[in-house]
């Protein structure tokens, strides 16, 4: 099994073989908890565009709608009026800045391959959003200082991702079969992050965090 010198969660520790899983090789950090899957087994970036434009997120859809809110409702009840926010990975269909605009919040977009606009990252938020966005992140710990740069002072950062709970049913996880989904946080995760940067840490529902910078 492969093994990676250092974690690209955490950048901590070593990383230590967890599990192979017909090609596809995951190692586990003894330190935050993330199961990471190995470099030689994630898809080339031109794949992983062609995936994510299979995608349909459509802002109108209903169902897509209340899929959002878990994260949307809990952070909107955080804002203040008049916040401004970033929807940082926001796909092809920026269903969940379109809630927020319609809430009244001002909203820019980023996301690498779909609104790759630099200028959306040299401002400073008041809050921003990453829904399905953490799981695809090749080197998490880089985006995470990132984000903490473009949040304001109190400000918060909403991420809203499965969380990986048992080892057990992993092989057939469907979170883990979307062949894009390359890190794994346990909610150990979270909190070895919330420590780190010395965000406040709330997770008001399943699967969704909120992290406020001090």
């Amino acid at each position: 099994m492969s093994e990676l010198a250092q974690c690209p969660v955490c950048r901590v520790s070593r990383l230590l073989p967890f599990r192979r899983v017909g090609d596809q090789v995951y190692l586990r950090c003894p330190n935050c908890e993330a199961t990471v899957m190995a470099p030689e087994s994630r898809l080339t970036a031109e794949d992983e565009k062609g995936i994510y434009e299979l995608h349909d997120n459509d802002p109108a859809d209903a169902g897509y709608r209340r899929f959002l809110s878990k994260l949307a409702e809990p952070l909107m009840a955080q804002l203040p009026e008049g916040a401004r926010g970033l929807d940082f990975g926001c796909g092809p269909g920026p269903a969940l800045a379109r809630m927020f605009t319609e809430a009244g919040f001002d909203m820019a977009l980023y996301d690498p391959f779909f609104h790759p606009d630099p200028t959306a990252l040299r401002a400073r938020y008041d809050f921003i959003t990453c829904t399905e966005v953490v799981e695809h992140l090749h080197q998490p710990a880089e985006v995470f200082d990132q984000l903490d740069g473009l949040l304001k002072p109190g400000g918060w950062l909403g991420i809203m991702t499965c969380f990986q709970t048992d080892d057990a049913r992993f092989d057939n996880w469907h979170y883990r079969r979307d062949p894009t989904h390359v890190v794994f946080y346990r909610e150990a995760t979270f909190e070895w992050l919330a420590s780190h940067y010395g965000w406040r840490l709330e997770i008001p529902r399943k699967d969704v965090v909120l992290l406020q910078k001090r």
